[in-house]
């Protein structure tokens, strides 16, 4: 016998005009971490005019990544450095040192996470969950200038 299935959808949202609307974001790292940037990533849909669409954030990088994660626990972020750290060592007698020993374990994080994300913007919001924010990751000990590439595609005001 199958369970009966408990599940419930909003109305459908038509866009009738597409526009792309793009901006560049620089950002300047203090080095291994995360930086928020949900309140800079919400502010672009808002100067956009967005009303229902996807923004899309594309870091330039190799040595930097893009996640979405809890944002109300910051012990939540020292863990998952932690992990990433165990899943790629510095000291695992990697070949390619060109930068310094954290170069290579760098370019694995990246490997293990994102170099992009996309999430729907309704009714000119992000759609985010009440817990999550957006997160550069820089995986170099170092600060570093970082861009990321900021699309909304959609409809606007």
């Amino acid at each position: 016998m199958t369970a009966p299935k408990s599940l419930s959808r909003s109305p459908l949202s038509i866009v009738g005009g597409t526009t792309i609307v793009s901006s560049l974001l620089t950002v300047q790292t203090p080095g291994r971490g995360f930086t928020d940037l949900t309140a800079d990533v919400a502010k672009f849909v808002r100067d956009a005019g967005a009303t229902e669409g996807a923004v899309t954030l594309f870091v330039r990088h190799t040595s930097a990544s893009l996640t979405i994660q809890e944002n109300a626990d910051p012990t939540v972020l020292v863990d998952l450095t932690t992990a990433l750290d165990r899943l790629a060592p510095e000291n695992a007698g990697w070949r390619h040192d060109t930068e310094g020993p954290d170069d290579m374990p760098a370019h694995v994080k990246t490997l293990l996470t994102a170099t992009s994300l996309h999430i729907p913007v309704l009714r000119s919001e992000l759609a985010l969950g009440t817990w999550q924010a957006i997160y550069l990751i820089e995986h170099r000990a170092r600060a570093h200038r970082r861009e990321i590439v900021l699309q909304f595609v959609g409809a606007i005001q």
